[in-house]
């Protein structure tokens, strides 16, 4: 059924097949470097703590894999079998040994082979080599059959699909914590700062097999036992939890077909209970508590929101690391969390005619705006703050703080009088079936321009304030600096309030245009 499958998906189209190809053969040519890697490590005092460490992160990765690929495989969902006449043992069996058909059991046996080779030495070593590559790769696969079975209703839900697009990011993420890691290991002696997590990760599984090699090479025959016997113990426990979750999958019923049983007493949602009783009374608390609750039930929201609080925080905290960083870099998490103001209409797309429904003047206008201006700065002031307070913590460089934080929190500040703004100049729908297209056809360039627009202007709005900065640096007053941020967080309030007062009355004037521009997806 895997072949099967593997080879109607191939057969669907050219491109399908061009990037399966493609991603065969870069896997292989990456597979191969890694292997000749580990070849030329062989002798090196530090190759079983840098083996230890790479089978760890590769087993990180194949227990986090199913959560944001799931679409990927569909023998990853098991429940499509329920209709088979399979028991869970010959069934967990079965999906076993096809798990390891594909392009990532290929990598991971590559990687365990370069892995014993490295550090194999002795008849005994490579016995123990064997034995342990395999092991490696069965405890790998069996883990993340493990997890997807786990958490199979997840993957299937409105919550799986926001993990899916928020894939990107955490490969984004961790693609900067590998590369950071990559230059400090390359360093001279850089090997060396594995040691300790290597003491701790030679009796966790599955690099508690690998391991085994370099002591079965020792001469540590009853240690290379016990490691081995570890291993093979953690499978055993993996395969036992992944039965016990393909049984329960097997003969409980779905939980989204049963109706929700209500608590008597139990007092509906939306009545302004929790979080909700802290926002102001009115129009403005409950557009701040709609816009809020897009950003976390709206996939299209939340992955923007969450791109930004990842990517905002890990810029200035790699230039911190790297040593070239500053407390303004915080500027980044800033200007992409004032991103999100733009296009706020589009956010909403044709449900936008409920909201112009409510807006009969200016005055409601401004009050829509404000709400969703205020939703965005109680996530986005104290995010900004904290990611000031690291960079400075990291830099030891806390002169620097009130300055960045007040230029930071302008540059906020500005990016919303903007946003608000452009939402009513450029608004443009966001599809909502079209997986990571943000723009909906022909209005790209309506995105663009609001954008790169909205950033060049705020850039310059924020220009008085920097300029101030740059003179107070020339002429020496740098005891006076901390001015700077009372003056940013005023000159962030006074804007933002001076573009939403010139945003509303366009506005209410222009609803029907606004909903016509975003009800196009």
């Amino acid at each position: 059924m895997k072949l099967s499958l593997l080879r109607n998906g191939l057969r669907q189209s050219a491109g399908r097949k061009a990037a399966y190809i493609a991603s065969l053969v870069f896997t292989l040519l990456f597979a191969a470097l890694q292997l000749l890697g580990l070849i030329a490590l062989r002798g090196n005092e530090h190759a079983p703590a840098l083996v230890l460490t790479i089978t760890a992160v590769l087993t990180l990765g194949w227990a986090v894999m199913p959560l944001f690929f799931s679409a990927g495989d569909e023998t990853l969902d098991p429940t499509r079998l329920v209709m088979l006449p399979l028991r869970p043992a010959p069934l967990a069996l079965s999906l076993l040994v096809a798990s390891l058909v594909g392009i990532g059991s290929l990598f991971t046996l590559t990687l365990a082979a370069g892995s014993v080779v490295a550090v194999a030495h002795g008849t005994a070593a490579v016995v123990t080599g064997v034995v342990a590559a395999p092991l490696v790769l069965l405890v790998c696969v069996a883990l993340s059959r493990a997890v997807a079975a786990a958490n199979v209703r997840l993957l299937t839900s409105r919550r799986g699909r926001d993990l899916a697009l928020l894939s990107g990011l955490f490969i984004a993420v961790g693609a900067q914590f590998v590369n950071l890691g990559v230059q400090k290991l390359s360093e001279p002696g850089g090997l060396r700062v594995l040691e300790p997590a290597a003491d701790v990760l030679r009796w966790v599984p599955p690099a508690s097999a690998l391991d085994a090699v370099r002591a079965a090479g020792a001469g540590s025959y009853a240690t290379a036992a016990a490691q081995l016997a570890l291993t093979g113990a953690a499978l055993a426990l993996l395969v036992w939890w992944w039965q016990r979750s393909l049984t329960r999958l097997m003969t409980a019923p779905d939980g989204s077909t049963l109706q929700a049983a209500t608590t008597p007493g139990k007092k509906p949602s939306g009545d302004g209970t929790g979080l909700a009783r802290l926002l102001p009374p009115g129009r403005t608390g409950t557009v701040m508590e709609r816009t809020l609750r897009y950003a976390w039930r709206d996939p299209k929201a939340k992955t923007g929101w969450v791109s930004a609080l990842g990517i905002g925080l890990l810029l200035p905290v790699v230039y911190a690391v790297q040593g070239n960083g500053s407390p303004y870099a915080a500027c980044w998490a800033a200007g992409l969390l004032g991103m999100q103001m733009y296009n706020q209409f589009g956010q909403d797309t044709s449900a936008f005619w409920i909201v112009a429904q409510t807006i009969s003047s200016p005055r409601d206008a401004y009050l829509e705006l404000r709400g969703r201006a205020m939703a965005l700065a109680v996530v986005a002031v104290p995010y900004v703050t904290l990611v000031v307070i690291i960079s400075s913590v990291l830099l030891e460089d806390w002169s620097a703080f009130p300055e960045a934080l007040g230029v930071s929190l302008a540059l906020l500040g500005a990016m919303l009088a903007t946003g608000a703004l452009a939402s009513e100049l450029f608004p443009y729908s966001i599809p909502q079936d079209s997986g990571f297209k943000n723009v909906a056809p022909g209005q790209a360039g309506l995105a663009w321009l609001s954008i790169l627009g909205g950033m060049l202007a705020a850039a310059l709005l924020c220009a008085p304030l920097l300029a101030l900065v740059i003179w107070m640096h020339v002429a020496g007053a740098h005891a006076w600096l901390w001015l700077i941020l009372p003056a940013g967080a005023l000159y962030a309030w006074g804007i933002t309030r001076l573009g939403l007062r010139l945003a509303a009355p366009r506005t209410a004037a222009r609803l029907p245009e606004i909903l016509a521009a975003v009800s196009k997806a």
